[in-house]
């Protein structure tokens, strides 16, 4: 019988103290290429949400709700690739790496905490745009102090509950087999499926939570964008070209989020070569592209950041 629909007693004790991450089967010079690639990519991601971030604390000209979303958005972009993008450079550098147990199941929290919230504050900021493009009058009466730190504070909650039910799922199985995880980071299907039980009950638990509320928030989201497409081709204003490329290149960029994401927490989990670039795309490329679409571009973002360095250098 094979081991993965073995049923074991519920007290049995866990026999993998540690797991090794296969990481990356190329050539040395081919990894020393990838190394160095994205290492630039996470200096670019920190520089540029950093520069957000900062920016937008300092200058009071953006205390308004949609940079507060985008000052979130760049914190969890920050956080996320700090947590995703040093496991891929260091995996890069060595053949195997051994990681705890309780170091895996740490990572997993945070990553899909940080995740999680990332995910929900792209749909605040698309909600955001809505109301501002079909309500201008009465954005800011909507949009008020309350109303923005809920949605922010519903983001992060939300990240966390998802990720601990992710966690608290995982946490009872027995892990007694093999230890050896096909990816560069701890994940959860990866993890699920050395479990020495039959998993398929928790599996569909994980891809219910998970993949399918993806799925359904990236539909809401493109139907949230179309929408403002629409409103914004019946406006015959000066700016509607460039407000239709940025809307657009922001769908683009959701785009690379969700799909990637869906395509492994909205399956049957399964180890594929796949998973591993679907997971460098959104939580290492990803933050580095988020701050030129949906901030660095912004005119008003850039005086900001011009008067910054000029006080600076004064």
């Amino acid at each position: 019988m094979a081991m993965s629909n073995l049923r074991w007693p519920q007290n049995v004790t866990n026999l993998v103290t540690e797991f090794v991450l296969l990481g990356f089967n190329h050539s040395h010079k081919i990894q020393q290429v990838l190394f160095i690639t994205f290492f630039i990519v996470y200096l670019m991601a920190l520089l540029g949400n950093i520069t957000i971030l900062t920016t937008v604390i300092t200058d009071y000209h953006l205390h308004t709700p949609m940079y507060f979303f985008l000052a979130n958005l760049a914190l969890t972009d920050i956080t996320e690739s700090s947590v995703s993008t040093p496991t891929l450079l260091w995996s890069l550098l060595s053949q195997h790496r051994t990681v705890p147990f309780k170091e895996c199941i740490s990572h997993m929290f945070l990553f899909h905490f940080i995740g999680g919230a990332h995910i929900l504050l792209l749909a605040v900021l698309a909600a955001d745009r809505c109301v501002a493009v079909s309500q201008p009058l009465q954005y800011l009466t909507l949009m008020n102090r309350e109303v923005c730190l809920g949605l922010v504070a519903g983001s992060w909650e939300g990240g966390f509950l998802h990720s601990a039910t992710q966690i608290a799922l995982l946490l009872p199985l027995p892990y007694c087999g093999s230890n050896t995880l096909d990816n560069f980071h701890c994940d959860v299907p990866q993890v699920l499926k050395v479990a020495c039980t039959d998993t398929l009950r928790t599996e569909q638990l994980m891809v219910s939570n998970g993949g399918l509320l993806l799925a359904v928030i990236f539909v809401l989201l493109l139907v949230s964008y179309s929408a403002i497409l629409v409103q914004i081709r019946r406006q015959l204003t000066k700016g509607k070209h460039k407000a239709l490329s940025t809307c657009i290149a922001q769908i683009m960029a959701v785009s690379l989020t969700f799909i990637p994401a869906i395509f492994i927490y909205a399956r049957p989990f399964r180890t594929s070569e796949l998973d591993k670039v679907a997971s460098i795309f959104f939580s290492v490329l990803v933050p580095a592209l988020n701050p030129m679409v949906y901030t660095l571009r912004n005119t008003e973002m850039q005086k900001a950041i011009r008067r910054r360095v000029s006080r600076v250098l004064c």
